[in-house]
């Protein structure tokens, strides 16, 4: 991680601190932010107090961003408090004063908006998340049994709810099942929780006695929201590492019913967003961990990670319900969501570019991430000097981190633009109702529009329909990108390419189409950056693979890659394959120049 000098002022050279017209944060001083600094050891006190930390956090900043958490072992907190307090930022005006490492000042800065305590069952993993839901609701402090005989009398606050003993399994024969059922009927069917938003956040079934923080530190986003909070396998199949013992398929009524209730709350009328994942990847969102529900080093399971996503996301599209982005080690999300909204306007006008015949690639980064991901490669010292369009998140991330965008928006220099990954929110298309579709292109062109973006990176996808075709054109005018298979039975980490089908490059009421090309096995050498040669190696390899006429038009999906790997692995290409003739373009004048060529075709 850079330092926040040599980041400021790298960045300043491009721009960093200019203002485009309609930025310009609001010059009222709300107060102080207090900051609050975690233990963060490892250890089950550790994860106690985070839980405890993180549901106060919900509650304080509920309407004014008064609370900042810090952690010794992750930087990115620390790092984002440095730069939005820097001149001209958002925070600059505030005095940023440190708290005692004590949950009674918190609960002292909290005051009268803090209602109580709920104390979880850790021999039921699941009351963590129900607990957490209950915490929005009541506005409670939320305590391990440990935490509460540490600190229930000293801080005079009325037990609102003691979880322990309370689910036997009695009702589904599961005590984890019984628990989300109990709480689907005291908070979702009574219309207690949020229409909005859904938390899929781990139970502390492993995370605790590992005192792993990644969706601990997240709550706070889920209490400030009063989401629903829930940990569900979604296959039907196999029972999950977890609850070996529950009915097959159990887990799977659960989360539907849970779905199901939500859309009902929503009645039509907006998507509901799912912070949060099945899987536990770490905090730069690239290092596998724990997992219930598939196969890992821990948990023997028939189904593979690219399986059991697709099956979780055809099952929560299917309920208006799209993954958005924040959850694993995203902190501060309560406070962050507060920033003012600013106008964005990005550089994405195609350059004037002819059309030859040549090879033209574009090799963007596609990675959600824009919180702890996007920071160290943005610093890069080739940024700006090769043409990069960023697909680092899908367009829906404003509501979540408002402030971060807006800082990559006004940084960014002539040869950075923005696109989205997965439209506005991940979702499948497929699996949401006809009727629906024009909601989600509503609520897809209403997030373009806010973040300036016209362009779709990657679609994934079992089917493209004209159906899908035309509500995409709605928002994504300037092209989009596919990938399109159905692997759910395929148990490998890589997708074969005989599962793959690539979409008919088109262009459909005005909007191109294009399929992301990809060698016979996904797998890292082509999507993770994997060295300098290897990489240039599998992108050559692909190209041979998908050889076509001049001019020839590539589309691939780099994934944590810097400017750098990116200028590299370009010479690099370059270097072996002179007779291809390749020109590396951003992605609006790539697709500005595909459609010419189909149009002319």
């Amino acid at each position: 991680m850079p330092s926040r000098r040599l980041f400021l002022k790298k960045a300043g050279a491009t721009g960093a601190l200019s203002v485009f017209p309609g930025y310009g944060w609001s010059t009222q001083n709300p107060g102080p932010v207090y900051t609050y600094t975690l233990a963060a050891d490892g250890t089950t006190a550790a994860y106690d107090e985070a839980l405890a930390v993180a549901s106060l956090q919900g509650i304080i900043n509920r309407r004014s961003g008064q609370l900042y958490v810090l952690s010794p072992q992750h930087a990115h907190a620390q790092y984002w408090l440095e730069l939005l307090s820097s001149r001209g930022r958002w925070l600059a005006a505030r005095d940023v004063r440190p708290l005692r490492a004590d949950l009674q000042a918190l609960v002292q800065l909290a005051g009268r908006s803090l209602k109580g305590v709920i104390i979880w069952d850790p021999m039921v993993p699941a009351t963590v998340n129900v607990a957490t839901t209950m915490a929005g609701v009541h506005d409670a402090l939320v305590l391990s049994p440990e935490y509460a005989d540490r600190y229930l009398a000293r801080l005079r606050l009325p037990l609102i709810r003691d979880l322990r003993g309370r689910f036997t399994g009695s009702e589904t024969g599961s005590r984890k099942n019984d628990a989300y059922r109990w709480a689907i009927r005291e908070f979702l069917d009574k219309g207690l929780c949020s229409s909005r938003w859904l938390c899929l956040f781990q139970d502390s079934f492993s995370a605790r006695s590992r005192g792993n923080l990644g969706y601990v530190v997240s709550r706070d986003w889920a209490v400030q929201n009063r989401a629903f909070v829930f940990d569900l396998s979604p296959w039907g199949d196999e029972t999950p590492a977890d609850d070996p013992r529950q009915k097959i398929g159990t887990d799977l009524d659960t989360y539907r019913m849970i779905l199901a209730r939500a859309l009902e709350l929503s009645r039509g009328r907006h998507m509901i967003g799912l912070q949060g994942f099945f899987l536990e990847f770490g905090e730069n969102s690239q290092t596998l961990g724990y997992c219930k529900y598939m196969k890992t080093a821990t948990h023997e399971s028939t189904h593979g990670e690219g399986p059991t996503e697709q099956q979780m996301l055809q099952l929560i599209s299917s309920y208006n319900t799209y993954m958005s982005q924040g959850g694993e080690y995203c902190f501060n999300q309560s406070l962050h969501r507060l920033a003012p909204r600013p106008f964005l306007k990005q550089r994405r006008a195609p350059k004037p570019v002819p059309l030859e015949r040549k090879t033209y690639i574009c090799m963007p980064p596609m990675d959600d991430g824009v919180y702890a991901y996007m920071p160290s490669h943005w610093d890069d010292g080739q940024r700006g000097k090769l043409p990069v369009t960023w697909c680092n998140f899908s367009a829906d991330v404003v509501d979540i981190f408002p402030d971060i965008v807006a800082y990559y928006y006004q940084s960014a220099s002539d040869a950075d633009n923005f696109a989205a990954l997965c439209g506005a929110g991940y979702i499948y298309p497929s699996c949401v109702h006809k009727e629906y579709l024009p909601l989600l292109a509503r609520h897809s062109r209403h997030y373009f529009q806010a973040t300036d973006i016209t362009i779709d990176s990657m679609l994934i996808e079992t089917e493209l329909t004209a159906e899908i075709k035309s509500a995409f054109s709605q928002f994504a005018p300037d092209g989009l990108g596919m990938v399109i298979g159905d692997w759910r039975k395929h148990n490998a980490l890589g997708v074969p390419a005989d599962l793959l089908t690539p979409p008919r490059e088109e262009v459909w009421q005005g909007m191109p189409i294009i399929g992301l090309t990809v060698p016979r096995l996904m797998t890292s050498d082509i999507h993770a950056f994997n060295g300098i040669a290897a990489t240039a190696d599998a992108l050559a390899k692909a190209i041979g693979e998908h050889r076509r006429e001049f001019p020839r038009f590539y589309l691939f999906r780099l994934e944590h890659s810097s400017p750098s790997d990116i200028a590299m692995t370009y010479a690099e290409l370059q270097r072996k394959n002179p007779e291809w003739h390749f020109e590396l373009l951003d992605l609006y004048t790539f697709f500005s120049l595909y459609k010419q060529h189909l149009e002319a075709s």
